[in-house]
């Protein structure tokens, strides 16, 4: 057994130095091609030198910064922290260039190599893509090489945390794929689109539907599911009177005061807090371990540990170049479908110029590899529990519409996502079971601003009789993605649209989530009083209910509808019969939020055509949620067979979160204590599990 052993150490070593071999070698070649053909970068002498000296020199110069990549790139990225995660992402270029300066600058006098530093650029980059491409060929060639190096890290770790071989229990991995609906995947999976996806569901996965509150939005909806509760979360964004502020769920202050709240009132930590890790998310979860989580990125300094994922990610130059060229290929790709969008003269639409080619190229290429790069390493980790967020889909279906070739192609992909990481669990020091879920759906339609020339700012301004500015605004689109940008630039505060206090005076405080309008009057202490607002604004109610892309109105316990239609919610049957083209559950919905401390002097929903599941958000977007009105209320929980289902339908994000803890318990995995921690939520401690490049795959590419 111990000779077999040696041979098997003795082989894999050999095939590693030739790997090595042939990627230096690859290498080699690279440098002298691109020394023929760029201007200001030579491999020999002034007075020329023979092929053999040239062959020579390139080798050099190739070994050399092969060496200091592997060796002074990942101190040089540790010794940058503190430097925005995009900016990172610039600066990795030109670090990689100067790596190339220093190597070159190591090959002995006499062997003339000489290069422009912004040659040395484009130089590095391109060495580091040739070297991932062909460590990615070498072990596509080589399964077994691939495999063995997997099962001697995940060997590796387990020996570290004393933990026998089998001896975990299953470990659960929920992968929330935001804003995609019950149908939309049910329709990608039937398809092709996603054959992983279908593969799970003709043999080791069962799926349903479930309801999300009235607020069908992510930060409602992971908040329940994370940590137990919605409560007192009207709407994306709200004015609180109390304070004269506005929360936004995206904004890094407002989730983790919306984290503290709903430890408070659920009474424990979260779904993750025992040996759990949260990964792009907007919220904790309790877990230890977080990377681009936005409720505790607000934090200044070595505390801040959501960036940990980024720098994980980008300590490997060839990750950082990989994913720098496919973010460059996404934005150019969003340039070239919004421009095949206007010469079709599609409609609806809305603009999609400005910075958001490279806010979708963030969303849709780098927080996906980031966040897949991380939950690779938690797999091969071992830890108990892993809840990671994949936006792509919703950032592209609110510009895009949630239904066509835009998303279809975001779809595909993160199913490519989930086979890499389905792949790897199999190398795990533990089992895994996945388990695939959403926040919300989405809702096409066109835009309230485009289908009546007006927002919903506007009309408001008019019932009360102020000013209406000539010029229509636009209310700029809510999603994820965009606040995680701003979270990587270290300026993590939502930036246009409201304000975070609005000022002192009258005017009404309109704004906007989706298809849902909320309207406070800040001059009016406490909620007011239907007869209140009649007395201050007497045109106000009947200008909003009888607008014919309004579909409703909540103001003080009672539902307005269009010509005069009205319903207490205390009325039995009343408020069912206003609101029945919304939906079973529309009322219970509707009464949950009335009774939030929070909730606005009036809150507009849009209107809802149940024919073509359109509505008509008060931001620019063509697929949005938030609201009431068809697929945006209805994500999906799809769970391995070897788990329990569900016992009843699951109405809202804070009975997923029931089902998920049963799940953990059922697994004899990490159960949420009880009683809480109580102090401030958010854990001190954690890092990304390291993405395990040295093969050279990227999160999107296959085996």
């Amino acid at each position: 057994m111990g000779r077999w052993r040696g041979r098997w150490r003795w082989r894999a070593a050999g095939g590693a130095l030739v790997r090595i071999l042939i990627v230096w070698v690859v290498s080699t070649l690279t440098l002298l091609v691109l020394a023929a053909i760029l201007p200001d970068f030579r491999l020999q002498s002034a007075d020329g030198d023979s092929i053999t000296r040239v062959g020579l020199t390139a080798a050099w110069g190739a070994g050399a910064f092969g060496l200091l990549t592997a060796l002074v790139w990942p101190v040089v990225v540790r010794a940058l922290l503190l430097v925005p995660a995009l900016v990172l992402g610039v600066l990795v270029f030109f670090l990689n260039g100067s790596l190339l300066l220093m190597a070159l600058s190591l090959i002995p006098e006499g062997r003339g190599a000489e290069v422009a530093p912004q040659t040395a650029v484009v130089v590095a980059a391109v060495m580091s893509a040739v070297a991932s491409a062909t460590s990615t060929a070498l072990a596509v060639r080589d399964d077994e090489a691939y495999r063995r190096r997997l099962y001697r890290l995940a060997a590796r770790r387990r020996r570290r945390s004393g933990a026998p071989p089998g001896a975990a229990a299953p470990g659960l991995v929920f992968l929330q794929l935001d804003g995609v609906g019950y149908r939309e995947l049910c329709r990608a999976a039937a398809g092709g689109l996603m054959p992983t996806v279908a593969g799970w569901l003709d043999g080791s996965h069962r799926i349903m539907p479930w309801r999300t509150d009235w607020s069908s939005q992510t930060g409602a909806s992971q908040l329940g599911i994370l940590h137990g509760s919605t409560f007192d979360v009207p709407a994306f964004r709200w004015y609180e009177k109390e304070t004269g502020e506005v929360m936004v769920c995206n904004r890094p202050t407002s989730a983790a005061e919306l984290q503290r709240r709903a430890v408070e009132r659920a009474r424990h930590g979260g779904l993750l807090s025992l040996d759990g890790a949260s990964r792009g998310n907007l919220f904790s979860g309790g877990a230890d371990q977080l990377a681009l989580v936005l409720s505790v990125a607000a934090r200044r300094g070595r505390a801040n540990r959501s960036r940990a994922g980024y720098f994980a990610y980008f300590s490997d130059p060839a990750n950082a170049v990989r994913t720098a060229l496919s973010f460059v290929a996404e934005a150019a790709r969003e340039v070239g479908q919004s421009l095949r969008s206007r010469l079709r003269d599609d409609h609806p639409r809305v603009a999609r110029g400005g910075l958001y080619p490279l806010i979708r190229a963030f969303a849709t290429v780098v927080e996906r590899d980031v966040v897949v790069a991380a939950v690779i390493g938690d797999l091969l980790a071992g830890r108990a529990s892993v809840y990671a967020d994949l936006v792509a889909y919703d950032e592209v279906a609110h510009h895009s519409g949630p239904h066509g070739r835009d998303t279809d192609r975001v779809l595909a992909r993160l199913d490519r996502s989930l086979a890499l990481i389905a792949r790897v669990a199999e190398h795990a020091p533990r089992e895994y079971r996945f388990v695939l879920l959403s926040d919300h759906g989405q809702s096409p339609g066109e835009t309230f601003l485009g289908r009546y020339g007006l927002s919903l700012e506007d009309l408001v301004r008019a019932g009360c009789g102020l000013p209406v500015s000539r010029r229509a605004g636009r209310t700029h689109s809510g999603a994820e993605a965009r606040a995680a940008v701003l979270a990587a630039l270290h300026r993590p505060v939502e930036e246009g649209g409201e304000e975070a206090r609005p000022g002192p005076g009258p005017d009404p405080v309109v704004l906007a989530s989706g298809n849902l309008g909320l309207i406070s009057f800040p001059d009016l202490p406490g909620r007011a009083t239907r007869r209140r607002i009649e007395r201050a604004h007497p045109a106000l109610l009947p200008t909003l209910a009888n607008h014919p892309g309004v579909g409703f109105l909540l103001v003080d316990g009672e539902v307005l509808g269009p010509d005069g239609a009205s319903a207490r919610l205390d009325a039995p049957g009343a408020a069912e019969e206003v609101l029945a083209a919304f939906g079973p559950g529309a009322a219970d919905a509707v009464r949950r939020t009335d009774s939030f401390p929070h909730v606005a002097d009036v809150m507009v929903n849009s209107a809802y055509d149940p024919r073509t599941g359109a509505v008509h958000a008060f931001e620019e977007q063509i697929g949005s949620h938030g609201g009431l009105g068809g697929e945006q209320g209805r994500p999906f929980l799809m769970w391995p067979t070897d788990l329990s289902p569900p016992d009843t339908e699951l109405v809202g994000a804070e009975a997923v979160h029931e089902v998920l803890r049963r799940w953990l318990r059922e697994s004899d995995g990490p159960q949420v204590p009880l009683p809480a921690r109580r102090e401030d939520p958010r854990p001190e401690g954690g890092s990304s599990g390291i993405f395990p490049s040295a093969e050279g795959r990227g999160p999107d590419e296959s085996r």
